[in-house]
């Protein structure tokens, strides 16, 4: 089943991670990366499995092998993509550098519009890359 993952930096530099859709189960994760609380949230899911199991029950489909679809704040994709160049990425979304920067520190919000930008210039950049041949 697919999980919608909403991966937020809090003011403290940690990292949450919630499952907005589960509607059975609490799933959510904490880390000082997102990394970290990518694979908290995977221990979540596997406690709850061997819950289910030590108690005889069947695993409900919705962790059963969950696939996690991320969505991330501009914070967190940046801690999670860290080889990312933000100059350039800034550049090809034609966006301040410096602001994209303050994105990424939350000292700024990016507002729907910038956000709609800045997801264009990923897309485009994985279309790049995808198409690169070595």
């Amino acid at each position: 089943m697919k999980l919608k993952a909403i991966i937020e930096r809090w003011d403290d530099g940690t990292y949450s991670i919630y499952v907005s859709n589960a509607k059975k189960h609490n799933l959510n994760a904490q880390g000082k990366t997102v990394d970290e609380a990518r694979r908290n949230l995977q221990a979540a899911v596997d406690d709850y499995v061997q819950m289910y199991s030590s108690m005889g029950k069947p695993v409900p489909r919705e962790i059963s092998n969950p696939e996690f679809d991320y969505h991330y704040d501009l914070a967190s994709f940046f801690n999670y993509f860290d080889y990312l160049n933000i100059s350039a990425l800034a550049r090809k979304a034609h966006i301040n550098a410096s602001l994209m920067r303050q994105y990424k520190t939350r000292r700024a919000f990016a507002s729907e519009q910038q956000s709609k930008r800045i997801q264009g210039a990923i897309n485009i950049l994985g279309k790049e890359m995808a198409a690169a041949q070595l």
